[in-house]
């Protein structure tokens, strides 16, 4: 089917949200930011009380199962906001009825299951968007014209810190929280966001070493984990990583030391420039204090940026800027880690040629 077919110009793009939890909030606000362009026309939850809250908050009608809402409703668009698990099975769903989908993070927790949902949705001829928002913050974008223009000159060391903290009850709250099959660990899910940094910003990886260890939560995945990077431009780096920060979040950060630059974006969600040096002074510089921004949530305000891409994509203007593709970037990178950590070796990618 030719993705032409999908474009809507003559009206607003008609969208549906699966999953009424925590995630759920930051689509609506999108949704919301963009009612001239997006109009939501239904939700769906398994547990009765929350379809219930969310349907009529929004005045909406709200469906039981995926499968009833395709059938019950006409969405041009349908995000996932459900468990991570539960993203490949319900991607392949919705385009093989024809719509187009957006998924959270992580796209899937296996890659094969990853391959599966680009592959389903090409051949339905249906885009597919994986939503990255953290690269639409301010700082990022700063940071992000810094590389482009290679300011850094050759990049030596990068380190990525995640520190938050998840206590027993987050895990208790949700029978899939902490589970291999519908959520993954402390890098599959919390970090996932800055590993995807790890591509998008300093480029292709070539190996990874990595450990990962469950200290002190009662859950079947790691709540604590390191990697060691390579990347193929011969720099070296970390992904460092735990839920068990005392007392509460503490750090989301990257630093970047390179022959003409040395940069440090930290905060607890990559929202203050702590350093920005470099040897030459471009324009953008000016822009480092405007740039920083208050946050008390480690989403970030990325989604109503995100969703702008998504409803020019589907108006015909643009192309996509985070799709299946680009997710699958991620993606192996958090399964080689784990590959990694499991076998006790260090592991090159791509995973298969």
């Amino acid at each position: 089917m030719d993705k032409s077919r999908k474009v809507v110009t003559d009206r607003r793009i008609r969208i549906s949200v699966v999953g009424c939890g925590r995630i759920s909030a930051n689509h609506f606000g999108a949704i919301e930011a963009h009612k001239e362009n997006l109009e939501l026309v239904s939700v769906c939850d398994t547990d009765a009380q929350v379809l219930r809250q969310a349907t009529a908050k929004h005045d909406v009608p709200g469906f039981e199962s995926l499968e009833e809402l395709l059938k019950g409703s006409a969405p041009d668009l349908v995000a996932l906001c459900t468990p991570s698990g539960l993203h490949p099975s319900q991607a392949v769903q919705v385009a093989q009825a024809g719509r187009h989908v957006v998924t959270e993070k992580p796209m899937a927790t296996r890659w094969n299951d990853g391959l599966r949902m680009v592959q389903e949705c090409d051949k339905a001829g249906v885009r597919l968007f994986v939503v990255k928002q953290n690269r639409r913050n301010a700082t990022l974008q700063l940071l992000k014209r810094a590389m482009d223009k290679r300011r850094f000159g050759r990049i030596f060391m990068v380190t990525i810190n995640v520190f938050w903290s998840r206590p027993q009850s987050y895990y208790d709250s949700a029978k899939w929280r902490g589970t291999w099959e519908f959520d993954g660990g402390a890098l599959m899910n919390q970090a996932s966001h800055y590993i995807d940094l790890v591509d998008w910003l300093i480029g292709p990886v070539e190996s990874v070493q990595a450990y990962v260890g469950t200290l002190d939560r009662n859950i079947q995945v790691e709540d604590t984990a390191t990697v060691g990077v390579r990347w193929r431009s011969g720099a070296l780096g970390s992904i460092n990583v735990t839920m068990l920060t005392y007392p509460k979040n503490l750090e989301g950060s990257i630093t970047i030391i390179g022959e003409k630059g040395t940069v440090r974006i930290g905060g607890v969600a990559v929202n203050e420039i702590q350093t920005w040096k470099f040897h030459d002074k471009e324009p953008e510089d000016d822009s480092v204090t405007a740039a920083n921004y208050e946050t008390t949530s480690v989403y970030g305000f990325g989604h109503p940026l995100y969703y702008d891409n998504v409803i020019k994509v589907l108006q015909g203007k643009a192309e996509p800027e985070t799709d299946g593709r680009e997710g699958l970037r991620s993606l192996e990178l958090l399964i080689a880690s784990y590959i990694s950590a499991r076998d006790g070796r260090r592991v090159a990618l791509p995973l298969e040629f």
